[in-house]
């Protein structure tokens, strides 16, 4: 994507909606959000089937797939903020209509299961998206604490310059880099290769996180992706958190950076490792997916959203 649309920068008063494309949440875990978000001053809608049941989900296909359908449709909601991931937005993506979407694009926030929208929105409607923390990790006193998570997010979603600057970031590979920010979270990636929302790489530069995975696991998506040529023609790559990895009763022998570094070892372009997005509820920062990026890794790290 070349000529990526932007959505409108929120400003006071304006009108977001929560929805819930995977795992389901409760009125009482999504209350210091609600509180964060009035702090900035604009108006949260939750529209009543969010807090629906199925299972592990909230509620069944045809109900997620609806309520998200109703806010990308609804030209006074500016943004959408997904409660929590989880699993559940793949068997929602098909049904949904993006056409209106791309004539008034909106934010569309989250990350982890999340990934699947961004994605799909990325390849299939060429509209930038913001993967950032959720409600479901927001605690009550965010307001007061401005968490890097949640100050980030409103920086990005307000229009703010966005410009990290990390000098305890490990290095994997030295350089300069400038492309366009894709990815998300590694197994959702992974399970996206073959289909009409797996993203195109070339010339970008792609993030990757992960929680909960077998170190072999990691291997076997990183080859993956490598065999699908999503990794050879990238600008560079940024390895979020990988949190709690686990390993096999007999070691796989690599962690999941130097799994990473093996992966691309053939490729010359600048890789980050550790950079702080991710599975982590304080220090989650907000990336904008589809936006132009200058990645710099050197003795220090620094990502400028240009």
């Amino acid at each position: 994507m070349i000529n990526m649309k932007i959505p409108a920068p929120l400003s006071v008063g304006d009108k977001i909606a929560i929805a819930a494309p995977a795992r389901k949440i409760s009125q009482m875990e999504l209350a210091p959000a609600l509180d964060l978000f009035r702090s900035w001053g604009l108006e949260v809608v939750v529209p009543p089937d969010v807090f629906s049941s199925n299972h592990q989900m909230a509620g069944d296909d045809i109900t997620r797939a609806s309520v998200l359908q109703q806010l990308l449709d609804d030209d006074e909601i500016k943004a959408i903020i997904c409660a929590r991931g989880g699993y559940g937005t793949v068997r929602i993506i098909d049904r949904l209509d993006f056409s209106t979407f791309e004539k008034n694009p909106k934010w569309v926030v989250g990350y982890s299961d999340v990934t699947v929208l961004h994605s799909h929105i990325h390849q299939r409607c060429g509209v930038e998206t913001l993967h950032a923390t959720m409600p479901i990790n927001i605690s009550a006193d965010a307001i007061s604490r401005k968490y890097d998570a949640t100050e980030s997010m409103r920086r990005a979603l307000f229009g703010e310059a966005l410009d990290y600057v990390f000098p305890e970031v490990e290095e994997g590979r030295r350089g300069v880099a400038e492309g366009v920010m894709v990815g998300g979270n590694l197994s959702i990636l992974y399970s996206l290769c073959g289909s009409g929302s797996s993203i195109d790489t070339d010339g970008k530069v792609l993030f990757i996180e992960d929680l909960d995975e077998y170190l072999y696991h990691i291997d076997r998506m990183m080859q993956n992706l490598k065999r699908n040529g999503m990794l050879k023609n990238l600008a560079g790559l940024v390895v979020g958190q990988m949190s709690d990895i686990h390993d096999n009763a007999v070691p796989f022998g690599k962690n999941a950076q130097e799994i990473v570094m093996d992966a691309v070892s053939e490729y010359d372009y600048p890789v980050c490792l550790n950079f702080p997005a991710g599975h982590n509820e304080m220090d989650n920062h907000a990336l904008i997916m589809g936006r132009k990026v200058r990645l710099t890794v050197g003795e220090e790290t620094r990502l400028q959203f240009l």
